[in-house]
Parts: C-alpha cells; structure tokens; sequence
C-alpha cells in the first residue's frame, strides 16, 4: 500500500477549475491535477433536489501532504460545502507513485 491518495473535488466552472488546479501545483500540495470535462451532478442540498454543471477535478497528492491540500481546497472553493473526497491508491506503477512522493515532499510546512 502506498501513501498516495487520489483526491476528487468539483469546480463550478473551467476558469475557477484551471485556477485552483495551477495553485494546487504551485503550492506543492499536488503533483498533478486532471481537469475533466464538464458533467451534470444532481444532488439534494438544503431539502431540494438540484443539477448543475461542474468541473471534476482528480488530484494526486499523499497522505502527508492531504491536510495542506484541503485547507488550500476550502480557502478558495466557492461553494459552501465542497465535495473533496480522498481515495487510498492500493497499488499503482511504483516510478509514479515515488514522483508524487517527491513532488508533494516539496510543501512548505
């Protein structure tokens, strides 16, 4: 098992989704963020059921580094409540995994 994490959040738009990716990587929180296409999600927020386009982003980042990715996540996301869910990576190509180890190692405490 590596200490690697998968991180999934959503953007309300491209802009503010390239723009939070960029500031992930410049803080060293990432080593790579992944801006998908567009989707539709429809949840329940506040007893109503709603839909609304947003912008998946994946985030690879590691256990040491998840809790200065979070804080730099919420500090800007827009939304009041953001979805940021960390998956555990159970395997993966060791060479990758070793270069997220190294790029997120470069955070500044």
């Amino acid at each position: 098992m590596s200490d690697v994490l998968l991180v999934i959040t959503n953007m309300p738009d491209a802009v503010t989704a390239a723009r939070m990716s960029r500031q992930l990587i410049e803080l060293n929180v990432a080593a790579c963020v992944n801006q998908l296409a567009p989707c539709i999600s429809t949840y329940r927020w506040q007893d109503k059921i709603e839909t609304a386009s947003e912008v998946p982003l994946l985030i690879k980042t590691t256990v040491s580094a998840y809790a200065r990715l979070e804080a730099a996540i919420r500090d800007v996301h827009p939304y009041e409540l953001p979805e940021i869910i960390a998956v555990p990576v159970s395997a993966g190509l060791p060479a990758y995994l070793a270069w997220v180890n190294q790029a997120t190692n470069l955070c500044k405490e």
